[in-house]
């Protein structure tokens, strides 16, 4: 059997923040079978700034307590996602960094309503290569939750 010291283990779900967002403590779960993350998002308006693309967005997190957190980020580009049940969607893309654990890094995150799904943020396979981890789906939360000042702006 082979092993790799250089990867981290992490489980079935993870807490994660995502800062430059705004956000703490949203619970994820791990889908390696998506090759692209997704957050839960509604109210998706694309504007421009100095010329360049932007998204502003309401952003869905929290599981008793739904709150929702108004946000802008920069547009990565517009993909089309096919599902596993055949259906097609365009969706905006933006890229954010994401803490999980000790680690931190950039991820691309695709836009989508995700209000009749347990979880709120799914993380793709490239988030997870991108930031050297193993999915041990045996277990949860494997990883301390992130540390971060207290998110301003939440609801």
């Amino acid at each position: 059997m082979k092993t790799f010291d250089q990867l981290s283990v992490i489980g079935l779900r993870e807490w994660i923040n995502l800062p430059d967002l705004g956000m703490v403590g949203l619970r994820a779960k791990i889908d390696t079978g998506a090759s692209t993350s997704t957050l839960h998002a509604s109210d998706i308006q694309p504007f421009e700034r100095d010329g360049v693309g932007w998204v502003r967005f309401t952003a869905h997190f929290g599981t008793v307590v739904q709150r929702r957190h108004r946000c802008e980020a920069p547009l990565v580009t517009v993909k089309t996602i096919k599902s596993s049940n055949g259906h097609t969607q365009s969706r905006y893309v933006i890229r954010t960094l994401l803490m999980l654990g000790d680690r931190q890094w950039p991820v691309e995150f695709t836009l989508a309503c995700r209000k009749t799904m347990r979880y709120r943020v799914l993380l793709g396979s490239k988030a997870l290569v991108t930031g050297q981890l193993v999915v041990n789906p045996a277990l949860t939360y494997v990883q301390d939750k992130p540390q971060l000042p207290s998110a301003s702006g939440a609801q």
